[in-house]
């Protein structure tokens, strides 16, 4: 269990200094709207919402309002907004069984403000089902996470 927590640690470490390349869009094709002038902006292309996926509620208390690119799951990453529309976290979900079978990950990173890393267990859900951390970076401080506490 303690090689699993070192290496789902070194995971998050070395997805929050990645290169944004997925989780942006040019800044000259973002719209002018007031989550767009926030630093991480609205989703860009090829983000759907999750709960227009899968069976979830549309604001998930402690995560926010989630989107992720289909073709990315289970791992992700998730951009997570809250409910005014900016952007307060990226999440990945990786699955226990792959930590347990040292599968590598290549994951897509941001070059954005980072504030702090949460990672922890959860047993599954709709959407990624088996067991698997999530390992949030919040883009915001710990009042910036309260917005999407409730």
């Amino acid at each position: 269990m303690r090689k699993q927590l070192i290496a789902v640690s070194a995971l998050a470490i070395s997805t929050v200094s990645a290169v944004e390349a997925q989780t942006s869009a040019p800044p000259q094709r973002i719209a002018r709207t007031a989550a767009a002038q926030t630093p991480l902006g609205p989703p860009p292309p090829g983000f759907k919402k999750v709960s227009n996926l899968v069976k979830l509620p549309n604001f998930m208390p402690g995560l926010g309002v989630l989107y992720v690119r289909p073709e990315t799951l289970p791992a992700g990453p998730f951009l997570a907004y809250d409910r005014r529309g900016r952007r307060v976290s990226t999440i990945y979900m990786i699955p226990v069984e792959d930590i347990q079978n040292q599968k590598n990950f290549n994951l897509a990173g941001f070059a954005g403000r980072n504030d702090h890393v949460d990672l922890y267990y959860n047993n599954g859900h709709p959407g990624v089902e088996m067991p698997h951390y999530h390992v949030v970076i919040w883009h915001v401080n710990k009042a910036g996470e309260a917005r999407v506490a409730k």
